[in-house]
């Protein structure tokens, strides 16, 4: 393989940088976004990108780097990538599928069961040396167990948290463009329904669907009004699907009971007020931040970029189309 030139937008970990090694690297040195500016500049000359989802990478880039054939996102979702204009340029996109599944997927029930049972305000009472003894008012919350759940988006990982509530014997109702095969609606306990009925029946509603123009807003106020006074609303799919301001209005007069979440409309910008709020459980988008299944996301985009330059299909490529 001749040594073709790569540039890193931010470091991974270390296995997939060794991966490259046989590759002329270039790595960003600072654990920060770059400008748009700076990715160019950095991309300049490069034969490969592994980008991350906070690089937007969109036509008028790929112009300005024409010596690029291939983008690898070091991501599950590629909604940072203009793939048309990829797919024109004869660029090849690839992403990092199917590895962070059950890791999300446990995240979505770390932040269901934190926001449930209130355990960020518990701690934050500890740590200020306000806890004097145990009460029986103290931070009372809501069960998990035998509540419903809805699910919104059935997919790897809306299918991988519906999998989870079957120990605390939850009833598990879901909501997706394409409803599921009967016998997995049986294997997942999962009933299909509207949109509408999820959010009036549910406890606890968990978002999983991609970020596109038909699920910006999923989630605003006319659907938060619908939800108990008691649900929980979970999201650890994509910042825009909830409209974050009619949400911190919704908590702010208990419309609905709490929220977990791992991801911003304006990420990393929270809507004003959010963070004000103790009915909100706010990580800063590390659902897939295990140490094994980031090193796993990292192989996979220097993979992608190895088997292109092999001259092989890339295991994970977006739009293979541009291979032909």
């Amino acid at each position: 393989m001749s040594k073709k030139k790569v540039f890193v937008t931010r470091r991974i970990p270390q296995p997939g940088l060794d991966l490259l090694k046989d590759f002329d690297m270039t790595l960003n040195p600072e654990d920060r976004v770059l400008t748009r500016q700076e990715l160019i500049a950095g991309s300049k000359g490069k034969d490969a990108v592994l980008c991350l989802l906070t690089d937007p990478i969109d036509g008028e880039i790929m112009d300005a780097l024409p010596t690029v054939k291939i983008f690898a996102n070091y991501a599950v979702g590629f909604n940072n990538i203009d793939v048309e204009a990829a797919t024109k340029r004869k660029v090849a996109i690839t992403n990092t599928p199917g590895v962070l599944t059950d890791t999300t997927a446990d995240f979505a029930w770390t932040l269901l069961m934190a926001a449930g049972r209130r355990l960020v305000e518990a701690d934050k009472y500890c740590r200020a040396g306000r806890y004097e003894g145990w009460g029986p008012m103290l931070f009372l919350g809501h069960d998990i167990h035998h509540k419903t759940l809805g699910i919104v988006g059935m997919g790897r990982i809306g299918q991988a948290v519906a999998r989870r509530a079957h120990g605390f014997e939850m009833k598990i109702l879901y909501t997706d463009e394409f409803r599921l095969p009967p016998e997995k609606e049986q294997e997942l306990r999962a009933t299909f329904v509207s949109l509408e009925q999820l959010l009036k029946e549910s406890d606890f509603v968990s978002l999983h669907v991609p970020l596109m123009a038909s699920t910006k807003h999923l989630v605003g106020k006319k659907q938060l009004e619908m939800m108990k006074k008691t649900a929980v609303l979970v999201n650890t799919s994509r910042g825009p699907v909830v409209d974050e301001r009619a949400l911190v209005e919704a908590l702010k007069h208990q419309t609905i009971f709490a929220a977990g979440l791992d991801v911003y409309e304006e990420e990393p910008r929270l809507a004003p007020g959010l963070a004000d709020l103790d009915n909100v459980t706010i990580p800063p988008h590390i659902a897939s931040a295990s140490i094994d299944t980031r090193a796993k996301m990292a192989t996979m985009a220097a993979s992608n970029i190895i088997a292109f330059f092999k001259g092989e299909k890339p295991p994970n490529i977006v739009n293979p189309e541009v291979l032909s």
